[in-house]
């Protein structure tokens, strides 16, 4: 798995999707990298978690963490972002 990812829903995207692939719950993933179920959750919705914690679950996943120069995101990928956003909380509403 070799991906630039710049927002926090890419990087919980990316850790739901190789937890599922090592065919691991939640609650095994969250054992494994000593943490509770409940970071495993935040970390997999895109929401703030402490850099120990992600550490500790990347770790868990048998990855990790490597900087490089990648800049922003363009503000297109922002916006486009929001209006994904946007759309599921309208979809949602229409249900």
């Amino acid at each position: 798995m070799t991906s630039n990812l710049r927002l926090p829903d890419e990087l919980g995207q990316a850790i739901q999707t190789r937890r599922r692939a090592l065919k691991l719950s939640k609650v095994e993933l969250a054992r494994r990298a000593g943490k509770v179920r409940e970071v495993i959750d935040r970390l997999e919705a895109g929401q703030d978690s402490t850099v120990s914690s992600l550490l500790a679950v990347l770790g868990a996943l048998g990855l990790a963490l490597r900087l490089e120069p990648a800049g922003l995101p363009t503000a297109d990928e922002v916006a486009r972002r929001f209006q994904d956003d946007d759309d599921d909380d309208h979809a949602a509403d229409a249900a």
